[in-house]
């Protein structure tokens, strides 16, 4: 029999009983559907988790407040025990010659008001280092002058959703906002970094010299003298993220005074680490979600087998006579074969149909990011001919081996 004969063949046995063909092919159809979504799924998180590597920048190091402890031993929360200054960042500029930027930062909210618009939004008082660290730009004026550091000035930079709101299509550089009850002068704009990592608004956000968020936006914050909450660190290079950590926990324990074995009153966080746990949770997800997905093809694979093995006990006097009229046994195997690489193609691209919809709905109406890949749809539609050649293969040598007197005398 030649390979059309043998199809033809096949597709006339399948018909033959073609609910029990389409019920054993929904195994195939689901698994495949599973593997498409499931994988798609996995892809985009790990997409979004690069996406946060890029906005956060993988070279650096953020230094905050730690819990210290207060007399007789009580926790001090890091919201009300400012335990790191200016003074630390300017020496970790000095003494660590690996790090190529140091930023002190101080943040809070305010209502910011232009004519008759007013946004509430998030200010952030900084150092010059501060611009490349977070790696933003300006869209039109100019970043703060030297002296505005030292001086206080009462100078703004916008971020885009602010200059928006208050704004709209205007350039807002040289014209004046009010910050709670202090008047300010627009000396810039920030280009636009949209959502970031963590779902938030980036755009939405004041940038003020350091030592203005000080003196004219803390309030009745009392702060200690050069007290920060947070220092920013930029690192030459990537590989020595985990050098200088040490060397700045070394550098601020020998500051503060801190004895051996005692708690330390800040607490630096590396985004490298956090980046590799993420990634390395996404990862084990994405395996998780393909073993199961897999689960479901090998069950669907199963099933294709079960119902050839009946197919083949219900067939036998059919293979008797075949084999009396001529047919060998590489015949019979191949047309077993090929009613099982039938079901499991047939399924196997309904899967892949089913599956592409499913990951662009779950896309569309879920909030998990989705990713389809090319590669994935074409690994599924390998799958399902895997499937049909692994679990079809038994069964159709299994009636290849039948004695046909004996199948014959079966009634």
């Amino acid at each position: 029999m030649n390979f059309l004969e043998v199809l033809r063949t096949a597709v006339f046995a399948l018909r033959g009983n073609w609910v029990r063909s389409a019920l054993t092919s929904l195994g195939v159809i689901i698994g495949i559907a599973a593997v498409i979504v499931m994988v798609s799924v996995g892809q985009g998180t790990q997409a979004e988790i690069d996406k946060l590597v890029s906005g956060l920048g993988s070279n650096r190091l953020d230094i905050s407040p730690g819990a210290g402890r207060g007399p007789g031993g009580a926790r001090m929360s890091a919201s009300s025990y400012f335990t790191i200054d200016e003074d630390d960042a300017e020496a970790i500029r000095q003494d660590i010659p690996e790090v190529q930027y140091v930023a002190a930062s101080l943040r809070g909210g305010t209502q910011v008001v232009f004519a008759e618009n007013n946004w509430s939004t998030q200010w952030q008082g900084v150092q010059a280092d501060f611009f490349p660290i977070e790696g933003w730009e300006i869209a039109s004026g100019a970043v703060f002058e030297p002296r505005d550091y030292g001086s206080a000035a009462k100078s703004v930079i916008l971020g885009d959703t602010v200059r928006r709101e208050l704004f709209g299509d205007e350039d807002p550089v040289g014209q004046t906002v009010r910050l709670g009850r202090v008047p300010f002068t627009v000396v810039g704009t920030l280009k636009p970094k949209g959502q970031g990592g963590w779902g938030q608004d980036q755009d939405d956000v004041l940038l003020v010299p350091l030592e203005t968020s000080r003196r004219r936006l803390m309030g009745a914050m009392a702060l200690p003298p050069g007290a920060v909450q947070q220092i920013t660190l930029g690192v030459t290079r990537a590989d020595d993220l985990g050098y200088v950590q040490g060397e700045v926990e070394a550098l601020l324990r020998q500051r503060h005074r801190i004895q051996p074995g005692a708690e330390d009153d800040f607490r630096v966080r590396n985004i490298a680490e956090i980046i590799e746990t993420r990634t390395a949770t996404t990862r084990l997800m994405s395996l998780l979600l393909g073993a199961v997905a897999t689960i479901s093809l090998v069950v669907g694979g199963i099933g294709i087998m079960n119902i050839m093995l009946v197919s083949v006990t219900e067939r036998i006097r059919e293979i008797g006579l075949r084999m009396a009229v001529g047919a060998g046994p590489s015949d019979v195997r191949r047309q077993f074969l090929a009613e099982a690489m039938l079901i499991s193609l047939v399924g196997g691209a309904l899967g892949i149909v089913i599956g592409i919809a499913g990951a662009l709905l779950v896309g569309r109406l879920g909030s998990l990011p989705v990713a389809l890949d090319g590669q994935v749809i074409a690994l599924a539609a390998g799958f399902s001919v895997a499937t049909g050649l692994f679990f079809g293969y038994y069964p159709a040598r299994k009636a290849s081996q039948l004695d046909p007197i004996e199948a014959l005398r079966q009634q």
